[in-house]
C-alpha cells in the first residue's frame, strides 16, 4: 500500500519521552520550597485575553494526575513508590512482594505507557517540554 504508513514510535522512544518529563518533574520538585514566579500568557484568539499561571506547580500536578488516571492500581503503586517517593528497586520489590525481573518489566511498561500518554495528551501534551513551558509573549518580544 503506497502512501499509507502508520508510524508507531518504538518503546525506547516512548520511555525517553517519559524520562524527559520525569526529569522535569524532579527539577520542579527540587525547586518546590521556592514558589515559582507567576507568568503571564496571552491566549490565542481575537479578544487577546491573558492568563496568569505558575507553570512549575501546574506541571507537577498534571504529571501526577495524568499518571494516576492512566495507570491501574498495581502500576500506580509501582509508579508512586519508585518515581514519586524515590524508593530504589530493592525496597520496591520488598514492599510489593515481587522479584527484580518482574519489577523492571513492569517499570518499562509503565514508562512506555506514560510516555505515549504524555506526548499524545490533548489539548495540551506534557511533551515536548518547550511547548508546555513555552516562552511567554513578553519574552519573545524582548528578544
Amino acid at each position: 500500500m503506497l502512501g499509507k504508513t502508520t508510524e508507531v514510535p518504538c518503546s525506547c522512544v516512548l520511555r525517553t519521552v517519559f524520562r524527559a518529563c520525569y526529569n522535569r518533574f524532579r527539577e520542579c520538585e527540587a525547586l518546590g520550597e521556592r514558589t515559582s514566579a507567576v507568568s503571564l500568557e496571552y491566549l490565542p484568539g481575537a479578544l487577546r485575553l491573558c492568563a496568569y499561571s505558575r507553570k512549575r506547580e501546574e506541571y507537577m500536578c498534571d504529571f501526577d494526575l495524568v499518571s494516576r488516571r492512566a495507570l491501574n492500581e498495581f502500576e500506580h503503586r509501582i509508579f508512586r513508590y519508585h518515581f514519586l517517593l524515590g524508593a530504589d528497586w530493592k525496597l520496591c520489590c520488598t514492599r510489593l512482594k515481587m522479584d527484580r525481573g518482574t519489577f523492571f518489566h513492569a517499570l518499562y511498561r509503565i514508562e512506555e505507557k506514560l510516555g505515549r500518554i504524555y506526548a499524545e495528551l490533548k489539548p495540551y501534551p506534557l511533551y515536548p517540554l518547550e511547548d508546555y513551558f513555552g516562552v511567554t509573549f513578553l519574552h519573545r518580544n524582548a528578544a
